[in-house]
């Protein structure tokens, strides 16, 4: 028996493995997930800029993550999800819309990704594009016009003065 949407279809089997295993996955997270290195340092010293979290995770994956690092008061009430738009990254719309709730320009915004297809939604976006390489996706594939790569987080102060 398959499930059909729009997007998929997924055998039922599949859809109850996954509702099976998602205890283990956050048990998994809660127990090994932490802040990126550096990044609390870097927030600190970006207190003068606004900032927000848009991510193609849901708002509860979201609550859970950034609840797990400690880094969720540091963004309250300005997080973003792909579920708020039409389409999710690569296209733009969830940058464009964390841009306009956040009531900046584009062309002012910076995003810092570790991902190509958030990247390309930056650049597609008129957003100047910051690559952390963390090592989760090859340099390669973050590298682009107008893209700064960098690998350490205590950085991106300096990286965003310079732009």
């Amino acid at each position: 028996m398959l499930v059909d949407s729009e997007r998929m279809a997924v055998p039922v089997d599949a859809l109850v493995l996954a509702e099976e295993f998602k205890p283990l996955y956050h048990d998994a997270l809660a127990a090994e997930l932490t802040p990126v290195e550096g990044i609390v340092n870097a927030l600190d010293a970006l207190t003068h800029l606004p900032t927000c979290v848009a991510s193609s995770g849901s708002h509860d994956k979201m609550r859970f993550t950034l609840g797990i690092t400690g880094l969720r008061p540091r963004f309250e009430g300005r997080i973003f999800s792909a579920t708020e738009v039409e389409h999710g990254k690569p296209a733009p719309d969830l940058f464009l819309h964390a841009a306009r709730r956040m009531g900046i320009a584009p062309e002012a915004c910076a995003v810092v990704e570790d991902s190509q297809y958030s990247l390309q939604a930056a650049r597609a976006a008129g957003m100047r594009a910051f690559a952390y390489d963390g090592r989760t996706t090859p340099v390669g594939r973050l590298e682009g016009p107008g893209t700064v790569v960098f690998d350490d987080m205590r950085r991106l102060p300096g990286l965003l003065a310079d732009q």
